[in-house]
């Protein structure tokens, strides 16, 4: 095995170990000179029967990723190829598996799946359209990874195979029983995109009812006989993924990704309100002139094709551009402006530029009109005016960016920034009234500690002022459900402490200030275990360097 701080290549240095499965170790290493963590995954020769075997299985693994570029995809760096071992040199992944989550928390809340299995689709069918096409052939939870921001990465490509079109059966049987479509076992054809979509189909039927299809009764029910209250058009994707006969499946993953996206449209409830309003429809229109009738079809027709439009456009988005386009076609809905919001911080850092791109929002989009002269649309208070509560929630999401992941250092600048978008939100989260207060006062204090005139005494008095809002921050943070969000505001809490202690000990003594981040650093530990454990290790050493400074400066 590989030792903690030994040097691999002669420029990845390894921190620690991260897991261990039956013939590999992979470990968290860092490259020094580029600043950056990588994932090494080491396959020792004393480790594995047939290494010979094994280390052309890696080989094929890598020369397949080393073709592949997509989001939910991990990047092969380097492969070291040793006597004694073959070391392979990936993206790290922050995150835990989705087969962890079942374990620990069962089934998954439907919305999320369907978030996930949209993910997997489009990674899917990214694979299918490779020449030639690339089967990946073990889909299930544990080979999809969770991370931070939301996202899954799928991993672990052993199994995956190149289509080749006369090939009238695989020569193996490859996959996980359970999740496998019938034609990976020996003898009953070969596997192809249809393939992929059975075992999406099981791994969803496993994440939204939490019934492994790998044990007992070994099959794969419709859903709403174990959880009454989830979709009939979800459990209609995942019956129709999981047929025996590949005929009778989805026959691509464009055509799983459509009905993924309009699964509420097929579903039942939804079925009757359409039966029901088309009924009134019916009604009504019979007292109409025909005119009236042509004018309602018609525009329910345009409506339609806008929605299609706007649909496409977010469904394909890869720049800014895109995202502009799709908040142009529809500014009344939220979805373009909140996955623009996610796109700019993938990275989770929003640069000066990055951030310019979404001050635009609030200055109006440019519109070519027919005459090819540009109209500029005030697309924030189209969506006011339509869509109040939606509103609000794209003002406090974007406020939420500035305020954690805008790259200035300067507190001020932060919340200056953060408030112009949590002012639009006030009325429907209490947080961001306080967040628009802190920056009121960090103005003041500015102006204040810049002023010719010493004006100590009110500077002091807006430190005060700024201590009790810190506290009620703290408040409002434990009410939060999401364990992310909690973290973001208390390791906000605890860098305003940071590089404030001198001016809060003037407001406040040492026991107060030491309090909170202490409940702060208890707190950390209680929460979910699905959290990164890193990230809570991070923000308790923070705060705890964070008191050695108050002892220092109370010395």
């Amino acid at each position: 095995m590989l030792e903690i701080g030994s040097l691999v290549d002669g420029k990845y240095k390894i921190l620690n170990k991260v897991g261990q499965g039956g013939m590999s170790v992979v470990y968290l290493a860092m490259n020094e000179k580029a600043n950056k963590q990588w994932a090494v995954k080491e396959v020792r020769k004393d480790g594995v029967l047939d290494f010979e075997s094994v280390k052309q299985g890696l080989v094929a693994e890598t020369d397949i990723l080393k073709k592949l570029n997509h989001p939910n995809l991990p990047s092969i760096i380097d492969v070291i190829d040793q006597d004694d071992s073959f070391i392979i040199i990936m993206d790290y992944i922050q995150g835990n598996s989705l087969n962890r989550a079942l374990d620990e928390f069962g089934a998954q809340p439907q919305e999320l799946v369907i978030d996930w299995a949209k993910q997997l689709c489009d990674v899917l069918g990214y694979l299918h359209s490779r020449t030639p096409a690339i089967i990946y052939r073990d889909m299930k939870p544990a080979n999809v990874m969770l991370k931070p921001d939301g996202n899954v990465m799928l991993i672990d490509f052993g199994t995956a195979r190149e289509y080749k079109e006369k090939n009238l059966a695989d020569t193996t049987c490859l996959g996980t029983v359970g999740y496998a479509a019938p034609e990976q076992f020996g003898g009953m054809g070969q596997t192809d995109a249809r393939t992929d979509i059975y075992c999406l189909g099981a791994t969803l039927y496993h994440l939204v009812t939490g019934m492994n299809p790998c044990e007992p009764p070994y099959e794969i029910k419709p859903i709403r006989e174990i959880n009454p209250t989830l979709s009939s058009g979800l459990e209609r994707i995942i019956q129709k993924c999981t047929q025996r006969n590949p005929e009778d499946r989805y026959q691509s993953c464009a055509e799983l990704m459509y009905a993924l996206e309009h699964y509420e449209e097929i579903d039942d409830i939804h079925r009757k309100k359409q039966k029901k309003q088309l009924s009134k429809f019916i009604v009504s229109a019979a007292m109409t002139v025909v005119l009236g009738i042509t004018s309602a079809v018609s525009y329910m027709a345009a409506e339609n094709k806008k929605s299609e439009n706007y649909d496409e456009i977010l469904r394909v988005a890869t720049e800014t551009a895109d995202y502009y386009e799709a908040i142009l076609t529809d500014s009344t809905k939220t979805d373009a402006y909140l996955q623009f919001n996610e796109y700019l911080i993938d990275d989770f850092v929003l640069t000066k530029e990055e951030g310019h791109q979404l001050i635009q929002l609030r200055s109006g989009l440019d519109q070519k009109k027919a005459s090819g002269f540009s109209e500029n649309i005030n697309v924030l208070e189209n969506l006011r005016l339509n869509n109040p509560e939606g509103y609000q929630d794209v003002c406090y999401e974007i406020g939420s960016t500035f305020l954690f992941y805008y790259d200035l250092n300067i507190d001020r600048d932060r919340y200056s920034n953060a408030a112009k978008w949590f002012e639009g939100s006030k009325e429907k989260y209490a947080i961001a009234e306080i967040y628009c207060d802190i920056a009121n006062c960090l103005e003041l204090i500015n102006q204040y500690n810049g002023s010719k005139i010493k004006q100590t005494e009110k500077m002091y008095e807006e430190y005060g002022s700024l201590w009790e809002m810190i506290q009620e921050l703290k408040g409002k943070a434990d009410e939060f459900d999401s364990v992310d969000s909690k973290l973001q505001v208390w390791n906000e809490i605890n860098g305003m402490i940071n590089t404030n202690i001198a001016p809060f000990l003037e407001v406040t003594d040492k026991t107060e200030l030491t309090n909170l981040l202490n409940v702060i650093s208890e707190d950390a530990g209680k929460v979910n275990k699905s959290v990164i454990e890193e990230d809570i290790k991070a923000l308790q050493n923070s705060i705890t360097e964070t008191i050695k400074k108050i002892d220092s400066a109370i010395e």
